[in-house]
């Protein structure tokens, strides 16, 4: 794919499904994610791939979570974050890993991260898949961060579905860029 094409056709989408990329295709996602702008070479994010029986572990985990963290949690509440791991076929897990002793602050590494998130869902699109990065209260989070094992210095940025969009693809108008650009010249 024309890489000009796929930075202005690319989308989400809610409606994945299988196929996901095979072993030699997530590859060349995740080294396309390890290319994101890197202050210091500190190579600040990390990657949990989640599918098959692993989609039943977090599904436990979220609901946990849900459980301990949540004052509206009843069982409708329950049961919606039981059902989230099952939007998607896989699930990329965003970690952010701040390393303190170098001099670069924690939100420069937290958007390499969030750089190597854009360059996933990218590579996703060029490769003919689809992708969706989702945060809210699972993002962010010390609780949930310590549910999924992480260390004291990872965070959560967000999550990515992957699968094979099986429904409309979504048709997004190009935006005028002088609505957002000012020129000094």
């Amino acid at each position: 794919m024309d890489a000009i094409r796929n930075l202005i056709e690319r989308s989400s989408s809610g409606h994945l499904d299988a196929p996901i990329p095979n072993r030699e295709e997530l590859d060349k996602i995740y080294q396309a994610a390890l290319r994101a702008p890197d202050h210091k070479g500190l190579k600040p994010s990390r990657f949990i791939e989640v599918s098959g029986e692993g989609l039943d572990k977090l599904s436990n985990i979220f609901v946990n979570f849900a459980k301990k963290n949540l004052t509206e949690a009843d069982k409708g509440t329950i049961e919606k974050y039981r059902k989230m791991p099952y939007r998607a076929p896989l699930i990329i897990i965003l970690i952010s890993c701040y390393t303190a002793d170098r001099g670069v602050p924690e939100i420069e590494q937290m958007m390499s991260t969030a750089c190597s998130a854009q360059s996933i869902l990218l590579a996703l699109n060029a490769l003919e898949y689809s992708g969706m990065w989702r945060t809210g209260k699972l993002s962010f989070n010390q609780s949930i961060s310590s549910l999924l094992g992480l260390r004291n210095n990872e965070t959560v940025i967000g999550y990515i579905y992957v699968g094979t969009n099986i429904g409309p693809k979504k048709q997004k108008d190009l935006p005028n860029s002088s609505d957002f650009v000012e020129i000094w010249t």
